[in-house]
């Protein structure tokens, strides 16, 4: 007679077994081409579909939306890493050389690559669809109370002990918040216009302006005050579309706007 699988398994030695996540790779995740492919498609279809209804008004704050339900997911997975990196700190505090405690460590260490490599994806998503963004209206996307990191060039997910995988998220986050380069500081108010034409010439001059800056000084990072309304908006839509990075700083920026005046 055929034994049950619970049988079979309960006359097996399976004390050196566990089960745990799979490391993971970039392979595990959408590639880059199927991220711009559907999200344009998406795009295209969400603002055609409000075209020339009376939602077309309020077509900015649907693409807004839009990008930001990328960057929340992204800020919820950021925070699953550093929740997992102290995690992982404190069990290298706590470290006995133990199996127990090194099987403990190990799979901290695979918790936080996974919500890592998640982080990663989502954060490119948000920079498709913000480029979108950008195309559509104009301005940078921001979000209205977080800061919009890119780890993309900082991945930290390799198969790493733990102490350095520690040492690697300070530094993937270091350099998030720092990006390393030439700060160049933008400071700048609310200006108005008679008309569009002029606003749209004083758009112009300073674009004009920082790419002369940017000829002299190629690593520069561009520090502005945030503002997204102000010349800070030009100045940050421009450093989008010229791949540069940059930092907001409010109090430099009003700091700098008291002194000028």
């Amino acid at each position: 007679m055929h034994s049950s699988f619970s049988e079979q398994l309960a006359g097996l030695d399976l004390s050196g077994f566990s089960i745990g996540p799979a490391p993971v790779s970039t392979n595990d995740f959408p590639g880059h081409d199927a991220v711009v492919q559907t999200l344009e498609a998406v795009w295209s279809d969400l603002f055609a579909m409000v075209s020339g209804t009376a939602l077309e008004a309020d077509a900015e704050d649907l693409g807004w939306a839009f990008v930001n339900v990328f960057h929340r997911s992204a800020t919820r997975k950021s925070a699953a890493v550093d929740r997992a990196t102290d995690e992982v700190r404190a069990l290298l505090a706590t470290a006995d050389g133990s199996e127990i405690h090194t099987h403990e460590l190990e799979t901290q260490v695979e918790r936080a690559q996974c919500a890592e490599g998640a982080m990663l994806a989502l954060e490119e998503m948000r920079e498709v669809a913000a480029a979108l963004y950008l195309n559509e209206f104009g301005s940078s996307w921001k979000p209205v109370s977080s800061s919009r990191f890119n780890h993309s060039a900082m991945l930290t997910s390799a198969l790493v002990e733990g102490r350095e995988f520690v040492r690697a998220r300070s530094e993937a986050k270091r350099r998030a918040a720092m990006p390393e380069g030439t700060p160049v500081i933008f400071a700048g108010g609310r200006t108005r216009h008679p008309n569009e034409q002029e606003a749209l010439t004083f758009a112009n001059n300073v674009w004009a302006t920082l790419d002369k800056v940017h000829d002299r000084v190629p690593d520069m990072v561009l520090v502005h005050g945030g503002d997204t309304k102000g010349v800070d908006r030009l100045a940050s839509s421009w450093a989008e579309r010229r791949n540069i990075p940059q930092i907001e700083a409010p109090r430099v920026s009003r700091r700098l706007q008291l002194v000028r005046r």
